[in-house]
């Protein structure tokens, strides 16, 4: 057994409460006040305690204990000499009452043995040996140059959510060292994906060290998404490469910047996935590695019998009604975009976070006014994932001025329209939603404009990490989630899905060719929708999970994108590429993007006809004309969505020209179906008949 030499100096009066974490001491009047980068003022929010210890163990040191000596409003914190940066270590209850002196010999100790330490909230980094987790003193000297936050307008940004791992894992044009690493995200080759994808963002799910949940072990998996945070300011170190792992938590942390600063100068910007609703400690009888111990009942929220509210499905939801908490985000979120220059924040079940003490949503709290007034974080990219599992817990377009929400409406709208209605038809039923579609197209302006916000607070998209992918979504119509060790009981039951007539893999050219054209028409109704719109990793290639539709504790090549070409894949890609340089074309030509306001956006019938109500509430109604004009009034192009079986003649709306007489021209840019090649640049008179092929989209310029 190791053991301790116990520092029994200590500066009562000297140490401060704030800022937590540990920090350089304010200079006093003594000698021992001098500066020393081994010295650091400790501070942690530990209400559950009556006294605290520091355990910490310097670079080629013995473990070495010391009892916080100041205690104020719940935060313990004093000077501590022989903390160079390098130096693990973590908190404990103090083993002794406050008649005893500061420090005393504790025999019993060992930290490579005893029970697990508790890791500072505020750790910037996250040592494991074990089963001992142990914060890690970091300092954060980096060489930026002239990096700075890009600040694409949100008219112009094109989200690509992707998994640090799985997307350059496979990747063959990627040396294997840094394959499935943040060295390997920023790879030239892989920015020339992003390049000439065309993509403007990169949102990388969840980076914080996490640790995997106690089912996921017995079961023998991990938790492959991240979302069961463990340490709020440190990366996690397994998606950094052997190299800098076995170098220590700065390489780590270099690495990761390099991540950024690459990217950035790519022109392509930065967005985590965050998780502040719940941590890993799980239920009452989960692991306690920090929270838990340092203040429980302050931490976590609890019902009037003192058990446990969950509205996150986790285990715990972190208590959001405590000003402490509030802080522990805030300050989390300023560390990353200061210290790592993130670009913006996607916030995991992002309604428990805006929970008042009554635990209802607030769209005034505090933690939503924080983020408003902060000068840093104000001015960063904030999307919310706008719901929960806890009571009144969807909240979709209730979010305030600056926020962009996840659009489950465009998703469900979307897949009906494209999916679900069409399996209906080809059984033989009927039944639209083109209302539902229509909607979608234009920003759910009904669901965006009481919150005061444009339609640009729509974050579009089909899919994402949690759900099918855009090629199971068109292959499967039942989840296949066995794999996960829950005998299919987990993951989304309906997923407004259609397998085309078989479920799974096939060689049916029919089937196969309807699915690419499935999968075209919701790429295509993605980008050319108002709003931001959102593409998920291996999308843009066919990524299948093999209808696992709940992949969170796959790390295996079941979520990896495999980069393997194949004629599907190709056409895929070729398809997302070129329909992604129309929305930029539409973006670049028109006065300002894509109208924000319900001006400019006229629909008509297949007649040419402007709509009417009873047109929109036909449930035979599968063809609308979407007609799109600049704030300056001058007409910028014709989307026209053909929902049917068959081909349809459709009349091209009747426009004026300029001048004031005589008719305009529409220009076909892209069609969804197979014609495309040939047929793109044809030229059809406004008011003449087009013909429309099935299942399809035609989208001209004037």
């Amino acid at each position: 057994m190791v053991m301790p030499i116990f520092d029994t100096a200590s500066t009562v009066d000297a140490s401060r409460p704030s800022p937590l974490g540990l920090s350089v001491p304010l200079p006093g009047k003594s000698d021992r006040d001098t500066p020393s980068p081994d010295r650091v003022n400790v501070a942690v929010w530990a209400p559950g305690l009556t006294r605290v210890e520091i355990a910490y163990k310097a670079p080629g040191d013995s473990w070495k204990v010391h009892t916080l000596p100041n205690l104020e409003d719940g935060v313990h914190h004093g000077i501590v000499d022989g903390l160079p940066p390098g130096t693990r270590y973590g908190f404990r209850a103090a083993a002794h009452d406050d008649a005893i002196p500061l420090s005393v010999p504790a025999p019993d100790f060992d930290a490579d043995d005893a029970e697990q330490l508790l890791l500072d909230p505020y750790g910037q980094a996250v040592h494991q040996r074990r089963e001992l987790l142990t914060s890690v003193r970091m300092e954060s000297a980096f060489d930026w140059g002239d990096d700075r936050l890009l600040r694409t307008p949100w008219r112009d940004t094109i989200v690509y959510e992707a998994h640090v791992r799985g997307q350059s894992m496979l990747h063959p044009d990627i040396p294997e060292h840094l394959r499935g690493t943040y060295a390997g995200m920023a790879h030239p080759a892989m920015i020339e994906h992003f390049h000439s994808l065309g993509v403007t963002a990169v949102q990388l799910l969840p980076i914080h060290f996490h640790m995997d949940e106690q089912h996921l072990q017995y079961l023998g998996l991990t938790n492959y998404w991240g979302y069961n945070t463990a340490a709020f300011f440190a990366p996690h170190a397994d998606y950094a490469t052997q190299a800098a792992q076995q170098a220590g938590p700065h390489a780590v942390q270099d690495e990761f910047k390099g991540m950024v600063k690459l990217l950035h100068a790519a022109g392509i910007e930065v967005i985590l996935d965050v998780v502040y609703n719940h941590t890993a400690e799980g239920g009452p009888d989960g692991d306690t590695s920090s929270f838990r111990g340092l203040g429980e009942r302050q931490y976590y929220r609890h019902d009037a019998h003192g058990r446990y509210l969950d509205t996150t499905g986790c285990g715990n939801t972190l208590n959001f009604a405590e000003p402490r908490v509030v802080d522990l985000a805030i300050d989390s979120l300023r560390h990353w975009a200061d210290e790592f220059h993130i670009d913006g924040f996607r916030f995991d079940l992002a309604v428990t976070m805006c929970r008042n003490a009554g635990n209802e949503f607030d769209p005034e709290h505090p933690f939503l006014k924080r983020i408003a007034q902060d000068p840093v974080l104000s001015k960063t990219k904030l999307i919310s994932e706008p719901w929960d599992v806890g009571y009144g817990g969807w909240q979709t377009g209730r979010f305030p001025e600056g926020w962009v929400d996840w659009n489950d409406h465009f998703r469900d709208g979307v897949r009906r329209f494209w999916l679900s209605e069409r399996a209906a038809a080809d059984g033989g039923m009927s039944g639209s939603t083109m209302g539902d579609l229509a909607d979608a197209l234009t920003g759910s302006a009904r669901v965006f404009e009481p919150s005061g916000r444009s339609r640009l607070a729509s974050l579009n998209f089909v899919t994402a990490h949690d759900g099918f992918t855009l090629a199971d979504l068109v292959s499967y119509d039942r989840k296949h989630n066995e794999a996960n060790g829950e005998q299919n009981r987990d993951g989304q039951t309906n997923s407004l899905s259609y397998n085309h007539g078989f479920e799974g893999r096939t060689e049916n050219e029919t089937i196969l060719a309807a699915r690419a054209l499935s999968k075209r028409n919701l790429m295509t109704t993605l980008m050319i929708s108002i709003g931001v719109p959102m593409i998920t990793a291996g999308d843009e290639l066919g990524r299948t999970q093999q209808g696992n539709n709940n992949a969170y504790c796959q790390d295996n090549p079941l979520t990896w994108i495999d980069w393997t070409q194949t004629p599907e894949s190709h056409d895929m890609l070729r398809s997302t590429k070129r329909v992604i340089r129309l929305r930029k074309e539409f973006l670049q030509a028109q006065d300002a993007g894509f109208p924000d306001s319900g001006t400019g956006l006229d629909w008509f019938d297949e007649k040419g006809q402007p709509m009417t109500a009873a047109r929109w509430h036909d449930p035979s109604l599968r063809i609308v004309q979407l007609l799109v004009s600049s704030e300056g009034g001058g007409y910028r192009g014709l989307i026209v969505i053909n929902g049917n079986k068959d081909d349809k003649k459709v009349v091209l709306p009747k426009l004026l020209a300029e001048s004031g007489t005589g008719s305009r021209m529409f220009e076909l840019r892209l069609t969804t179906s197979e014609l495309n090649d040939r047929r793109q640049g044809a030229l059809v008179a406004a008011g003449e008949r087009e013909v429309v092929q099935g299942n399809t989209i035609n989208v001209y310029r004037t």
